[in-house]
């Protein structure tokens, strides 16, 4: 490969990482914190993007569509985690993942109700539909760069709300010691209902941004849980610095072997978290 194509694969691969960090991000806070193993978690990944498709057509606008659909997703979020969620953090993880994989299949019948089965897809804004050019006949679309600038915000606006804030405090205290945190006065429940509905509207938000180049189809949500459950582990479970690591780690790995290996490209992100997991049994970073 040239120079520019380099490049271009290189920016392709920080933005899948990225990506997968928002969905990541949130699974590893809900089970490292809150001690529940979410297997419904790329559901919400695919009720962003109908969500993206549903809002942009009736308002015409999908900045606003993503603005609703976060808010939304957020709603969502916080019922789930108390209509169902709150119940099972003292049981054991088969029940968490018996409720999560029921889950799937009854938000796929729910989306299959509301949405039907068909493939849709998203307009780009004409504001990011443009491409930058690098050399005479390649180009780079500016809306990539787009998602890859709203990941990066998220993930700082993350970082500074569990490392410098009051409730990022709180919510490190409930991780580490639950009891000694509720006997010090801090409400718990409440944190862990933040804690799943932050994870539930990052997964929707990541869906959404990725709807116009995705776009919107049944089942997408499982496509991205495996990998997602890849980066949780390569990263260290409950690690959110290892989750971005490994999500950037895999990201580059996965669009490479596709343009250079393509025979092994499916194996390659599996094998590398068999490496790592050789290296260090408990992921790059521990809790």
């Amino acid at each position: 490969m040239d120079l520019a194509n380099v490049l271009i694969q290189l920016l392709n691969s920080v933005q899948y990482g990225l990506l997968l960090f928002m969905l990541a991000a949130g699974l590893t806070l809900i089970f490292g914190i809150m001690g529940v193993v979410n297997l419904a978690h790329g559901s919400f990944y695919m009720l962003g993007a109908y969500l993206a498709w549903s809002l942009s057509t009736l308002t015409g606008s999908l900045t606003l569509a993503i603005l609703l659909g976060a808010v939304l997703s957020i709603i969502f979020g916080l019922a789930l985690e108390w209509l169902l969620f709150r119940h099972f953090y003292k049981r054991d993880h088969l029940d968490q993942v018996l409720l999560t994989f029921g889950l799937i299949y009854i938000f796929e019948e729910l989306r299959s109700i509301l949405w039907g089965d068909d493939v849709h897809g998203v307009t780009i804004p004409d504001l990011l539909s443009a491409s930058i050019p690098l050399t005479d006949n390649l180009s780079y679309p500016v809306y990539r760069l787009f998602m890859s600038g709203v990941c990066i915000a998220l993930a700082l606006g993350l970082y500074w709300m569990i490392s410098r804030t009051r409730l990022g405090m709180k919510i490190r205290a409930g991780a580490f010691n639950r009891d000694m945190a509720e006997s010090l006065g801090i409400n718990i429940k409440l944190i862990h209902a933040v804690v799943f509905a932050l994870g539930v509207g990052l997964a929707a938000v990541a869906g959404m941004i990725a709807a116009p180049v995705a776009s919107v189809y049944p089942n997408m949500g499982s496509q991205v849980l495996i990998m997602c459950f890849v980066v949780v582990v390569i990263g260290g479970i409950g690690s959110v610095r290892g989750a971005l690591i490994s999500a950037l780690l895999v990201g580059l790995v996965d669009t490479f072997g596709k343009v250079l290996l393509p025979s092994m490209a499916g194996m390659l992100v599996y094998m590398l978290m068999a490496a790592v997991l050789l290296w260090k049994p408990e992921g790059l970073f521990k809790q």
